[in-house]
């Protein structure tokens, strides 16, 4: 059995506005209905395959849990990060809990937002390198180039590919190159695109640490005994995660090891970095125009237009090369050339103090999400959806009073000492300091509009008395 290891922390910054620091996107549907977390967690089910094991950050473990159990898969454990320390310390950690019961384990590390179309030939792919695996290999996988591509790290063979897509020894890793470098080694035939996913048996991972990165053993092990459970989840210890070197698995152990075997694979793989990218993904028309939601394109070549919003819509007349992606609060116009530079936008808008750099308008909670639809000085109107089943917790407000009206479903709702239940075009008042809860109570998602009126309207007004899900 091989266990996947599917790493969920990554804030996925050159793909904003759709992919933010608080819903990246790992978690969205950009190619296709599911999200590529779950596309991922998919791809690698089935026969021959464990329960995952998930890495992901303390904000998205909620949202990696459900997502999960939308496509029907139980996670073996979901390792939630106490802050991002690179993949090194990420993918120690899974091996060292493999290990306590299995160290012979193999484990199939991924980033889950990749798109890889054909699971089957992949698969095969996996199969292949397990052999490897077994026998002590770091195991990693090429993607056979297609072009001269300066957004990928590459890797060199010590020989060309002889087409039986066997493991191959591997020479070195090589970084992103710019386009004269990229160009000579796709003619030279014996590199292949560094897809970042890597297959090794526990034991042989922690040996590999231990020889060339001990610095991290310590403070890993210590973050994974002194780990603690945590409403299923399993919470990394925060102080020795912190003394952890910040540093990526390649620069940490691949590129030192001297056990490296590589599988090349020919079949279809992006890593989604950047629009340009996506673009190629949703199969542009004869015009190279691709256009998603309300988008309309007029006389437009080599352009991608996304639209999120239903309400609204984008269109694009005469442009040639041109990403524009409509969010409600925010709008991203680039260059095509200029893909892999968004994150500069990111950064700007950071720097400015724009909430939408990192913030997407949308908040996901364990219950479910809400976002806000109009604001001015006293007063703000959220939708609030909550799951069937889920509770926000019984809380207080020093600043705000609020009315809740619902709109679908039904809500029990909790006002001090009243209990009742709140039905479709019903509305109920939250007095100022009151002591408050709404349930879902039904089969169906319940929607409640919330009209909140205050001096104060921050999130960080909130008492909290009990929380289901743990919440400080």
């Amino acid at each position: 059995m091989i266990t996947p290891i599917l790493l969920a922390g990554g804030s996925g910054t050159r793909l904003w506005p759709l992919s933010r620091k608080s819903y990246p996107k790992q978690f969205v549907p950009l190619i296709g209905p599911q999200s590529l977390f779950q596309a991922s967690a998919q791809r690698l089910s089935g026969e021959g395959y464990a329960a995952p094991v998930v890495l992901t950050g303390d904000r998205f473990r909620f949202i990696a849990a459900e997502q999960l159990a939308e496509v029907g898969i139980d996670p073996g454990a979901i390792l939630l990060e106490p802050e991002g320390r690179n993949t090194a310390p990420a993918v120690l950690a899974a091996a060292l809990w493999l290990a306590k019961s299995d160290p012979e384990a193999l484990m199939l590390v991924a980033p889950s937002d990749h798109v890889i179309p054909d699971a089957e030939a992949f698969g095969a792919a996996i199969a292949t390198g397990a052999e490897a695996a077994r026998a002590g290999q770091l195991v990693t996988f090429g993607i056979t180039p297609t072009r001269p591509e300066t957004g990928y790290g590459w890797l060199e063979l010590a020989a060309a590919p002889d087409g039986r897509g066997g493991a191959m020894p591997l020479t070195r890793f090589v970084e992103k190159p710019d386009a004269a470098r990229a160009a000579e080694m796709l003619s030279a035939g014996s590199y292949l695109w560094n897809s970042g996913i890597f297959l090794f048996r526990a034991a042989t991972l922690c040996a590999a640490v231990e020889a060339h990165a001990p610095g991290l053993l310590g403070p890993v092990t210590r973050s994974v005994e002194e780990g603690r459970p945590d409403l299923g989840f399993l919470r990394l210890a925060p102080e020795p995660w912190a003394e952890a070197e910040d540093i990526s698995i390649d620069y940490a152990v691949m590129e030192r090891a001297d056990n490296l075997s590589a599988v090349p694979y020919s079949g279809g793989w992006s890593d989604l970095g950047g629009w340009d990218a996506v673009c190629q993904e949703m199969t542009p028309d004869e015009d190279g125009v691709a256009a998603t939601g309300a988008a309309t394109a007029i006389d437009c070549q080599d352009t991608l237009l996304r639209a999120e919003d239903p309400r609204q819509e984008l269109v694009g007349l005469g442009l040639k090369n041109i990403v524009a992606v409509a969010m409600p609060d925010a709008v991203l116009v680039a260059d095509m050339s200029q893909a892999q530079d968004v994150k500069r936008a990111v950064a700007a808008l950071k720097a400015k103090g724009a909430v939408q750099a990192e913030q997407l308008n949308r908040d996901y909670r364990p219950w479910g999400w809400y976002e806000s639809l109009v604001m001015g000085a006293r007063f703000q109107v959220k939708r609030i959806v909550v799951t069937p089943g889920a509770a926000l917790s019984l809380q207080s407000h020093h600043h705000r009073s609020e009315h809740w009206i619902v709109v679908e479903g039904t809500a029990k709702v909790t006002v001090d000492d009243e209990v009742r239940l709140v039905t479709e075009n019903q509305s109920i008042y939250i007095p100022l300091g009151a002591v408050h809860r709404m349930e879902n109570p039904g089969k169906v998602p319940m929607v409640l509009i919330e009209v909140q009126t205050g001096s104060y309207l921050g999130e960080d007004d909130i008492i909290r008395y009990e929380d289901v899900y743990a919440r400080d």
